[in-house]
């Protein structure tokens, strides 16, 4: 259910509905916009009588919300969402890019990479402290050590710093470092994950499951949503199909759709959804060209001595020129890259 507010709606009205709501053991959602402010409302497992709110003063009307994601859905909050970081908006209008290796493997290179990404003005740097990889054999990250070494480098350097969350153990952690909480393809449906970001005070980048359907994609944004963070980006990883010609099947037809039937912003990981260097940057143009808001991109100074995905990562004179040719798109198409 949603309720909207008259454009001349008082505050102490507003206070009155959400008191209002709270009583019926339910939960407000208020979302404040332009012209006037309207009140989501989650929690209930039937129908609400809309009687006990609609003669409140202040309500214009009360709207009936039929998607199962309702915060994340266009039928409660009609206008686009803008993510706000010190660093930059990630939102429709600009093309945000966030770029690094896989994981911290050392300070020396970590630094060297946020200092080679701040000069090409980019704002955000993607590394993992956590990996979470398939062979328990394969290097798990730095951990805590890594995390270290993220926090000295955004104080050394002021980049903004995207990295993984794996369990709620080390959310505390994790959340005094980063500007942007990452929850990785397999822990999308980690719902005792989802609810401990979800009281966050960072933003979070929920990436899609790698069988994900939409509506279960937005359904994982809907209980981080639920639990008061708003602020969600989504991004699209690649999905895995009975293709073999890439590592995962880059979904690119899932961003109408996004923007169809939700509000927030949506990136797109074509390192991870190709797997091969050699088709990120056709896969990065046709994700900027197909309306998304952004991209990941995974960077390193010596992809071919990573620790971790180096095949799927650009050298810093391949990401050099894919950063022109996204420019080059982007002025045709409107948008601004930051």
């Amino acid at each position: 259910m949603l309720v909207v507010m008259q454009s001349h709606a008082t505050p102490e009205q507003i206070d009155e509905v959400l008191r209002a709501i709270r009583q019926m053991n339910l939960t407000p959602h208020p979302m404040p916009g332009a012209t006037r402010t309207a009140i989501g409302i989650t929690g209930n497992v039937g129908a609400i009588d809309p009687r006990t709110l609609e003669v409140l003063p202040g309500v214009m009307e009360l709207l009936r919300v039929t998607k199962p994601y309702k915060l994340a859905s266009r039928e409660m909050h009609a206008a686009d969402t803008y993510v706000r970081l010190p660093q930059g908006t990630i939102g429709p209008g600009t093309v945000t890019l966030i770029a690094g290796p896989c994981s911290v493997e050392n300070e020396a290179m970590i630094v060297r990479t946020a200092e080679f990404l701040m000069a090409r003005g980019i704002r955000l740097m993607r590394a993992g402290a956590f990996k979470p990889r398939s062979s328990p054999y394969s290097f798990q990250g730095m951990g805590l050590e890594g995390l270290e070494i993220l926090a000295h480098v955004r104080q050394w350097t002021g980049i903004g710093i995207v990295t993984e969350l794996m369990d709620t153990d080390n959310a505390d952690a994790v959340e005094e470092v980063a500007d942007v909480i990452q929850i990785g393809t397999r822990n999308m449906q980690n719902f005792s994950l989802l609810r401990r970001v979800a009281r966050a005070k960072k933003p979070v980048l929920l990436k899609r499951g790698m069988s994900a359907t939409l509506e279960e994609w937005l359904m994982a944004a809907e209980y981080i949503m639920a639990g008061g963070n708003y602020n969600v980006v989504l991004c699209e990883r690649g999905v895995r199909t009975f293709s073999d010609h890439s590592r995962n099947t880059l979904d690119l037809s899932v961003i109408p759709p996004v923007k169809n039937l939700s509000h927030l912003p949506i990136l797109v990981d074509p390192s991870h959804g190709t797997g091969k260097r050699d088709y990120v940057p056709p896969m990065a143009l046709a994700s900027l060209a197909a309306g998304a808001d952004g991209l990941l991109i995974e960077v390193h100074p010596d992809p071919n001595h990573a620790l971790s995905d180096g095949a799927q990562s650009l050298d810093f004179g391949g990401f050099e020129r894919l950063l022109e040719s996204l420019k080059r798109l982007a002025e045709p198409l409107g948008r601004t890259l930051s």
